[in-house]
């Protein structure tokens, strides 16, 4: 991994040169790419006129705060002139015409963006296996999983494809990928980065963050990304903190100990490492630990998957093949019907009396050619796993279920809050591991949904609360894979988290 940090100073002194470096990160990505499959799309004329561009602004000081970045979008967030497909067929062929807020705030600050990164299709997965581009594979080491869904994200970063990249968090997609890829990954407060541009798969939950080799270079870019924008009416006006600035600061934080973070399904290698972690930070005087309680978390999964799954019931509905997207071949369609017409027809010539109604009824009841044009497009166009979301979304709103399901999880939920705003009024983080284990075998649990939703066990909570958290790395297994310790902080408390992270970074950095 390459931090941007670190080379910041070389560009401005002129050690080194923009372009030479981005001739280096493209090299790398055609190295490696093959095999990581990170990046779905890399213009390498276009980053190298820019890098060229950018280093007459370094040299003549006008240039911004994060000149000589070279950082990889998630393939979900708006980007004009470039496909913003979700890593789905329905949107194979889409191109975004207008740039989020998050892309116009880092070329404002002089950001190189060198490419678009594989992910689970519509940010719905655990292992980015779920992508019409095919799996993401760990740098760490090929066969296992890169976690997801901002896998390509969190693998471009550890492959040392590109400095940072920008991730999308709905229940832990930044946080956990970062954990099994070995990279610092942070999800902000719901409200902190504007989501003007990101293509929605559950509103009330996702957030925009970064993934990168230090904190430190993740606090710098949290430190554009962040802010009000009139755009996005769910971002909040508080003044953006000096994120970097915080690293430095000389404070013992109290940090909150969750039991039930240690509990049933944690890899004994896992909770040994970050006991070994807080044990040494304690030892050095840098935290006092605490234990704490959060009775209403074990509900967290099944909460967060009757809410996160409804609301992309809805958001997905406007995938019909009509306005935009994938759309089924209309002449095939006319066949279809025709053919079941034509079929019901020839029964009804020969059937009995009791049997002709039933077929007539069957005639009266087929689907209009817009229907079947609907039908076809999104099952053409959805994979296996969207599928499944949106049949468990649009299941708990529908009548009869609503009150039963739907309702009452949203009650959970606020219980969930209520249980951090109390342990927050005693600490100033809570820890707890990123994920139960370390990257897990490609494939080994795409035919078990419930054993990949489980990976999300620790990271949805602060989903569920709208609080931030983050992941950094504590060293590896026996295996040489990566485990990931995780901070969480109340609201816009995100300079604790970094001061947390950077103390572990100091440990294993």
């Amino acid at each position: 991994m390459t931090d941007f940090s670190s080379v910041r100073e070389h560009l401005k002194s002129g050690k080194q040169n923009l372009p030479e470096l981005v001739d280096e990160f493209l090299a790398r990505i055609k190295e490696r790419n093959s095999e990581i499959n990170a990046f779905v799309s890399v213009d390498e004329q276009e980053a190298r006129e820019e890098a060229k561009a950018i280093q007459k602004r370094i040299d003549d000081g006008s240039a911004g705060r994060l000149a000589g970045a070279v950082i990889g979008i998630k393939d979900i967030i708006c980007q004009k002139g470039k496909s913003a497909t979700c890593a789905s067929g329905i949107l194979k062929d889409f191109e975004s015409v207008y740039d989020a807020t998050v892309i116009e705030k880092l070329r404002s600050e002089d950001a190189l963006l060198i490419g678009r990164l594989n992910m689970d299709e519509f940010a719905m997965g655990s292992s980015n296996e779920n992508s019409i581009y095919g799996p993401v594979r760990n740098p760490h080491n090929p066969d296992k999983v890169p976690g997801g869904s901002s896998g390509g994200s969190a693998a471009a970063v550890a492959a040392g494809m590109c400095h940072l990249t920008l991730g999308t968090d709905t229940g832990g997609s930044i946080r956990q990928p970062a954990s099994y890829c070995g990279v610092v990954g942070l999800k902000p407060t719901y409200g902190r980065v504007s989501r003007h541009g990101l293509i929605a798969f559950a509103s009330s939950f996702d957030c925009i963050g970064p993934l990168s080799g230090s904190v430190r270079d993740s606090a710098e870019l949290l430190s554009v990304l962040a802010g009000q924008d009139t755009m996005d009416s769910t971002t909040s006006d508080r003044a953006v903190s000096d994120y970097a600035g915080s690293l430095d600061e000389d404070r013992v934080l109290t940090v909150g100990v969750p039991e039930e973070y240690f509990s049933e399904g944690l890899s004994e290698e896992v909770k040994e490492r970050v006991e070994e972690v807080l044990q040494s930070l304690e030892s050095k005087g840098q935290v006092r630990l605490k234990p704490v309680h959060l009775p209403h978390m074990k509900y967290g999964i099944a909460t967060y998957y009757i809410l996160a799954t409804a609301e992309a019931s809805s958001n997905l509905a406007r995938y019909d093949g009509i306005r935009y997207g994938h759309r089924a071949d209309i002449r095939q369609v006319h066949q279809e019907l025709a053919q079941e017409r034509e079929k019901i027809e020839a029964e009804l010539r020969s059937a009995t009396d009791g049997r002709s109604e039933h077929l007539r009824e069957a005639l009266h009841k087929m689907d209009t050619t817009l229907i079947r044009l609907y039908k076809n497009s999104r099952t053409e166009g959805f994979g296996r796993e969207v599928k499944r979301r949106i049949l468990l979304g649009t299941y708990v709103l529908s009548a009869g279920y609503y009150d039963a399901y739907y309702s009452k999880a949203q009650k959970v939920r606020r219980l969930i809050k209520q249980d951090f705003d109390q342990v927050f009024s005693d600490v100033d983080v809570i820890v707890s591991p990123t994920a139960p284990t370390t990257a897990f075998d490609l494939g080994a649990k795409m035919d078990d949904p419930m054993q990949m939703y489980l990976n999300d066990i620790y990271t949805t909570s602060a989903n569920l609360a709208g609080i931030c958290g983050i992941s950094v790395p504590a060293g590896t297994d026996r295996n040489g894979l990566p485990i990931g310790i995780q901070f969480m902080g109340g609201k816009f408390q995100e300079a604790t988290i970094l001061k947390a992270a950077s103390l572990v970074e100091t440990l294993y950095g």
